[in-house]
């Protein structure tokens, strides 16, 4: 069954991440109820840069590596502490609450 929601729902959530804060392509599938973790990266490709998808990182706390200057100054700018070249998920991950 198709979920034509699923966009917004994506979008909307990473919309809700407060500047200082991350969350993984899993976490953001996690949140909005689907198993479809690809599908979260897929839609931000596809917006236009109107939510904040530089927080928004893999799995293992790095950033998109064709992105990667660009998303690390950000999140930097925001406040997020790195160690070596990933987020320290354990002080800057966003549980959605």
């Amino acid at each position: 069954m198709r979920d034509d929601t699923l966009p917004q729902r994506i979008l909307a959530c990473v919309e809700s991440i407060p500047a200082g804060r991350v969350m993984t392509y899993g976490d953001v599938a996690e949140y909005v109820e689907t198993r479809a973790v690809r599908m979260v990266g897929y839609v931000l490709a596809r917006d236009a840069g109107t939510v904040p998808w530089h927080r928004v990182l893999r799995a293992d706390g790095t950033c998109a590596e064709h992105l990667y200057s660009e998303q690390r100054q950000r999140l930097l700018s925001e406040g997020v502490r790195f160690v070596g070249n990933r987020v320290d998920l354990a002080s800057c991950r966003w549980d959605g609450t």
